[in-house]
């Protein structure tokens, strides 16, 4: 019976029938529409039919396939693909694994166009929204087929952009058809994600056309798709195999295409989970510590572009762990500079330029980081660089033991010029928590060491953490003249606030030592001495009020008396640069607050010196011109080319200022304290030195008595010195309450009954003093009476 059904076509099933009507007797004429319509109602309308629908139409796709008769496949195909869209979600099941199945042919067959005709269905389906899930489809041939075709190597190009193209569009309708299931194929799995990723890097890489239809464009869409709907678990599965392709083909060296990948990913992904990427790219920089300098540069780079695109949340949990990679990068680098080899076994050579290009890049990347964070953890990453800077007899070493004293230079360089990074942007207006003490002192010992570039880095940072209006850069355009208008600057429209008065107070003195010793030294140049008054000047802008601008003039007189004496071995170069910071300093304090005739000396004076001395003027010292030269002999300067302290006084007085000007009485000294002298040691063994200059003179050597001036700063300081008594005492009250709560009973009775019997022996004493009765006039003593409290009274005596 099933033969002569096959052979009279009026006994063939229905659905059959139907199924034989959509095709024409030319495949030209294409799919007859009104059976189509027949064909698609009796689907509807006997959806239990739908799987031999569907099984007949790949029954008849697959022979037209194997005899060359492409028309009636599309034709086939165009059916499938219109029974799919008409039929319900509930209903869908029973065509899927046909329809699949069918494309799979058309994807394993040798001809580009089936190729792109199988992509464009399965596009199709993908886009169709199921209810009812699926236990059993697997897409794992699609994935492996659609990144094949991602690879084509056809010889035509237009061929080839097709192939890609529809290849990139299979694998979008892969993740959309997936993502979102969880009962469906796991898309995320490293297998898959190894096979997809690459395939769409290669085509980001390779094309650089930027029409709709080019397969860059369409890599661009399907890759930000694929990361935009990445879970938190998703990310690093995502970004590794985009790490393994840019080692791979040695594409961190380029850096363009690294960057543009990176800047693709962060725009793409939730931004809550960008924090995970940042940590990816910090395992792979220590991954590859090993590399050449121009890979760990572009990884460097990429985090650095990373890190702008992160700016609106934090790094991630681990904020320090960032910094610290990024240090460690910079020893790392720093050692390798000074071998020469980039790996233990001497075997891989690296140049100096090459590692200096990386550590500008980590130096780059530790400033982006720094201002994706508010201002409280950039405080936190300050301290924890400053702790990182090898002091030597302060803070340990760094780097490998063979580095020396050049390794320790170096490190303290870099990581100043990445403090320097930090503290560009850092905006507080607390003087207090942007400056404590735990960071200042470290940081101001720096200003000691006989490293120009350091202290110039050092007097940088300063600058740039004190002045909160960003004045700095003002100062520094119109540093070229001596007669500079402060109008142009931003200055603060309300006096001192009480933090800024309160770190005056506590850290004003040690500021102006570290000014003042900073500019004995020998090796300072232009650069130094217009830092110089930039900080000067910012210390006025900034914190002035009439106490401390009196200080700071006090401490501009003290500078040239400096400059003026012959009792210290300065270069006439070094006296000129004093003086014009001298000079520029007070030109700027006379046009902040004081009277006039302040102003009129200080105009008079430099008028003079333009005249008379040129070579004092801050447009001939600050800026770095070949038309002027210091004079090689010694330095004169006449009577009327200084600033007086008696005129200064007298232009005072008569104003706010005159509650201070007795200030002027007592000339600014700095103390040298064991600080300074430490950090002017270089090495660990100038610390050993300096503490044998500590030992206690031998005997022979007399001594002379140390005898210091009381003045107000005296006075102030020991006041200030409270703190550390009552922090003393504090310790002592917590020494007695750990003693008796940690102390065995016995110890703690035994220790109350000795001081209780102290204690009775004193009273005693003090009883026997008040009962003595007073000397008789004849001079003998009264025999002594019992004391009532030694009196032996009877048990039942009343009182």
């Amino acid at each position: 019976m099933y033969g002569l059904c096959g052979c009279c076509w009026a006994l063939r099933p229905r659905y059959k029938r139907l199924v034989d009507n959509i095709f024409p007797e030319d495949p030209e004429d294409g799919l007859v529409k009104a059976n189509m319509e027949k064909l698609t109602f009796f689907a509807l309308s006997a959806p239990e039919k739908l799987d031999r629908i569907a099984a007949y139409l790949s029954e008849r796709l697959t022979r037209d396939l194997n005899r060359h008769r492409y028309g009636y496949v599309c034709i086939a195909m165009e059916a499938l693909e219109q029974l799919l869209l008409a039929c319900h979600c509930q209903s869908i099941n029973l065509l899927v694994e046909s329809f699949l199945s069918t494309l799979r042919l058309l994807l394993e067959a040798d001809k580009p166009h089936l190729h792109i005709l199988a992509t464009n269905s399965f596009v199709k389906f993908a886009n169709i929204e199921e209810d009812t899930p699926s236990y059993h489809r697997s897409y794992d041939f699609f994935v492996s087929r659609f990144s094949e075709m991602c690879h084509s190597e056809h010889d035509d190009p237009d061929t080839q952009n097709k192939i890609r193209v529809s290849g990139i569009r299979g694998l979008q309708g892969v993740v959309r058809k997936t993502v979102d299931n969880e009962l469906q194929v796991n898309i995320w799995e490293p297998r898959h994600m190894e096979q997809i990723v690459p395939a769409l890097l290669v085509n980001l890489q390779q094309h650089t056309s930027n029409n709709s239809g080019s397969p860059a464009e369409q890599t661009e869409v399907c890759f930000r798709e694929l990361l935009g709907r990445a879970a938190y678990g998703h990310i690093n599965n995502a970004i590794r195999p985009v790490l393994m392709h840019l080692d791979s083909h040695s594409l961190w060296e380029g850096r363009g295409f690294a960057v543009q990948c990176f800047q693709i990913i962060m725009y793409s992904i939730q931004s809550q989970h960008s924090h995970l990427v940042i940590q990816q790219l910090l395992g792979h920089l220590d991954a590859n510590s090993r590399s050449p300098a121009s890979v760990r540069a572009g990884i460097v780079e990429v985090l650095s572009e990373a890190a702008v695109i992160e700016a609106t949340g934090s790094v991630g949990p681990t904020v320090l762990e960032v910094f610290n990679t990024l240090l460690r990068q910079l020893r790392q680098s720093v050692d390798y500079q000074l071998t020469g080899y980039y790996d233990n076994a001497g075997k891989r050579k690296t140049t100096s330029s090459e590692e200096k290009t990386l550590q500008d890049a980590v130096i780059k990347t530790i400033g982006s980081f720094a201002n994706t964070l508010p201002v409280y953890q950039r405080s936190e990453v300050m301290l924890f660089i400053m702790g990182k800077i090898p002091v030597p007899g302060i803070y340990p070493a760094l780097g490998s033991p063979n580095a020396g004293f050049e390794g320790s230079r170096m490190i303290q360089v870099m990581l100043l010029k990445s403090l320097l990074q930090v503290s560009e942007r850092y905006e507080s207006s607390n003087l207090l928590t942007a400056l404590p003490s735990s960071f200042l002192e470290p940081l101001l010992s720096f200003t000691l060491m006989e490293d120009p570039e350091i202290r110039l880095l050092v007097l940088s940072i300063l600058t740039s953490l004190i002045d909160r209006r960003h004045n700095a850069a003002r100062l520094s355009a119109i540093t070229a003249s001596a007669a500079f208008d402060v109008s142009s600057l931003e200055l603060k429209e309300d006096r001192s606030s009480r933090q800024d008065n309160l770190f005056m107070r506590k850290h004003a003195q040690r500021l102006y030592r570290h000014v003042f010793l900073a500019c004995k030294e020998e090796s300072s140049g232009r650069s130094h001495y217009q830092q110089l008054f930039v900080l000067l000047a910012v210390l006025t802008v900034e914190l002035a009020n009439e106490e401390v601008l009196v200080d700071l003039i006090r401490l501009v007189l003290a500078l040239q008396d400096l400059a003026s004496s012959n009792q210290e071995p300065l270069t006439p170069s070094n006296r000129c640069g004093i003086h014009a910071v001298c000079g520029a300093a007070l030109h700027v304090m006379s046009q902040l607050g004081p009277p006039p005739p302040l102003q009129q000396h200080v105009a008079q004076v430099i008028d003079s010196r333009r005249r008379d001395a040129p070579q004092l003027l801050p447009e001939n010292i600050f800026c770095d011109t070949d038309s002027f030269k210091p004079p090689d002999d010694e330095l004169k300067v006449d009577e009327e080319l200084l600033f007086v302290q008696s005129k200064i006084c007298e232009a005072l007085t008569a104003s706010s200022y005159s509650a201070h000007c007795e200030r002027f009485s007592s000339p600014y000294t700095p103390q040298l304290t064991d600080e300074d002298r430490l950090a002017k040691r270089k090495s660990i063994g100038d610390v050993i030195s300096l503490q044998m200059e500590m030992d206690p003179q031998s005997p022979e050597t007399p001594q002379k008595p140390q005898t210091e001036q009381i003045t107000f700063e005296t006075l102030k300081n020991a006041i200030e010195d409270r703190g550390f008594v009552e922090e003393e005492e504090r310790r002592k009250r917590l020494e007695v309450v750990e003693r008796f709560q940690t102390a065995p009973f016995e110890e703690i009775a035994a220790h109350c009954g000795s001081r209780a019997s102290l204690l009775q022996s004193k009273l005693d004493q003090v009883f026997d003093l008040i009962i003595r009765p007073p000397p008789s006039p004849s001079g003998q003593s009264p025999p002594r009476s019992t004391p009532l409290y030694e009196m032996k009274f009877p048990d039942l005596c009343v009182y």
